[in-house]
């Protein structure tokens, strides 16, 4: 036999095992798939007359059924635990990526983030977002740098007021310090190594004379120097680079229209930046893990008014080091149109994957408005809503309910979001003539249980309900009884529904009766 022979040979004998091995499978499984699929026929030619108990009887058999099959597979592959919890957050986060896709963010950080080694780490985050659709502008500080060539030319560091005092040594020294971390930055960007984050990343950065900027002057007294202010950002040049997916990349340089070079802060460049370009968000990731209360814990979230409040409470020069001396910056852009300000940590790994991704976040954010977001379901809300009561539907907490039924009763739904994702949701079906209502499909996301979302629910319904003249509520439930309990219902029995209700009571469900006087 030739090498050629014994290859095709050798491949039969693999092919046939790969068909060995799949049958041996099937004939495991195959009244258990033969069957799902039976129920998938029957799904095509639903009858909507079909009574509820038949409706729940096929349900209970695809439920089985997918669970008999989904053991059988998960054996075979060796799905663990981690699988299913991995899945779990991928979808958690949806909801996140739909929201932030063509958002642009400005994402600020220090030098001390470079010389703390943590920029590795923080290219792979940006580039994740960069592949999310997020367009990204990046501005790095260098103050450490600059020290550093300072200190190596054995120039003094002056300073006034809390801003450096650049004079002609320390304006070479900010121009190295700056050309230095920007290649640092260009060529982890660059990066493309099989095997990590940034393997096929293939991402553009961009940078340049974006930024125009004035002489500080003379302030009680001092001569700043070649220490300067932005004058301008040139917003359309950086949107077409955006609109070309490259990152933009800023440093705290600016140029005169007579050719003069000024030191800058990395601070005033980004809000300046995010002002300009009508940004979603400016992020800072600073060496500080956000605004600290009287108590010593992290404030998560301020209104703008809150925040004007702390920083106006604080006397004389704030510390880098204290997430306060963030907040005039954050304020600035909040007050110049940007909707979010963040101040997170860079100490903390994927610390800005984290404040996005996660409903608390791991820092503070600045809200010009109010974060959180009670109102009435439109009919953009359907997708999130049926994302939301999926996985109650599938555990049997809720009655299923389909798209078709969601999108007619829309009407009857308020919603609850926080910052654009929608986390809870509720209906109220009335029954004017016996001045009662239903609230059904109460949900809240796994991530905001505990956070008082299902109680600012149950009283926006509550509100709905006394607006039309009802006088009770009503809710149908089998796992949450004491929820319901604690917050003022009675036990109750079904003679006690209205009687269009009564006729729908599904029997096989058993669900309790619970009823509140409004």
């Amino acid at each position: 036999m030739g090498a050629e022979d014994a290859r095709r040979a050798s491949a039969r004998r693999a092919a046939g095992g790969v068909r060995w091995r799949a049958g041996s499978a099937r004939s495991a499984g195959e009244a258990s798939a033969a069957r799902f699929l039976a129920t998938l026929d029957m799904g095509a030619h639903y009858n909507p007359a079909m009574t509820a108990q038949n409706d729940l009887a096929r349900r209970d058999t695809r439920a089985s059924d997918l669970a008999m099959a989904g053991s059988q597979t998960s054996a075979a592959i060796g799905y663990t635990a981690n699988h299913a919890q991995f899945v779990e957050w991928l979808r958690s986060v949806a909801p996140y990526i739909h929201a932030f896709r063509n958002r642009m963010f400005v994402v600020a950080f220090g030098g001390e983030l470079v010389q703390a080694g943590a920029l590795n780490a923080l290219v792979q985050d940006v580039a994740l977002l960069h592949a999310m659709g997020i367009q990204i502008v990046l501005v790095h500080g260098s103050r450490p740098q600059v020290e550093e060539q300072l200190n190596l030319h054995q120039v003094e560091s002056l300073f006034a007021g809390g801003m450096r005092i650049t004079d002609a040594r320390a304006l070479e020294a900010a121009k190295e310090a700056s050309g230095e971390v920007r290649l640092d930055i260009e060529a982890a960007i660059s990066q493309g190594l099989p095997n990590t984050p940034m393997a096929h990343a293939h991402i553009s950065v961009v940078s340049g004379n974006f930024v125009t900027a004035r002489p500080v002057g003379i302030l009680e007294g001092v001569d700043f120097q070649h220490t300067g202010v932005v004058r301008k950002i040139d917003a359309e040049s950086i949107r077409h680079s955006l609109e070309s997916n490259k990152i933009v990349l800023l440093s705290p340089l600016g140029f005169s229209p007579t050719g003069e070079a000024f030191n800058l802060s990395m601070e005033d460049v980004a809000s300046s930046a995010a002002i300009a370009l009508r940004a979603d968000k400016l992020i800072f990731i600073t060496e500080t893990p956000g605004v600290i209360d009287g108590d010593g814990e992290l404030t998560r979230e301020l209104s703008l008014d809150d925040a004007q409040r702390i920083y106006e409470a604080h006397t004389g020069e704030l510390d880098r080091a204290d997430a306060d001396f963030y907040l005039k910056h954050a304020i600035r852009a909040c007050r110049g149109g940007v909707p979010r300000s963040h101040i997170i940590p860079y100490a903390l790994d994927g610390s800005i994957l984290l404040e996005l991704f996660l409903h608390d976040g791991v820092g503070t954010m600045i809200s010009y408005e109010n974060l959180e977001s009670l109102r009435e379901a439109v009919p953009d809300d359907v997708g999130s809503i049926l994302q939301l009561i999926e996985p109650l539907e599938t555990d049997g907490t809720l009655v299923r309910r389909g798209r078709h039924q969601i999108e007619r009763d829309i009407d009857q739904f308020s919603v609850i979001e926080h910052d654009g994702v929608l986390f809870g949701c509720a209906a109220l079906y009335p029954y004017p003539q016996e001045r009662i209502g239903e609230m059904a499909c109460l949900t809240v996301a796994p991530e905001a249980q505990g956070t008082g979302d299902g109680e600012r629910l149950l009283k926006r319904i509550e509100q709905r309900a006394r607006a039309r003249g009802l006088t009770r509520i009503f809710v149908l439930t089998t796992r949450t009884e004491h929820w319901f309990l604690k917050r003022g219902f009675v036990k109750a029995t079904v003679n006690d529904l209205p009687e269009d209700r009564r006729r729908l009571y599904n029997w096989q469900r058993k669900s309790l009766v619970l009823i509140k006087q409004l």
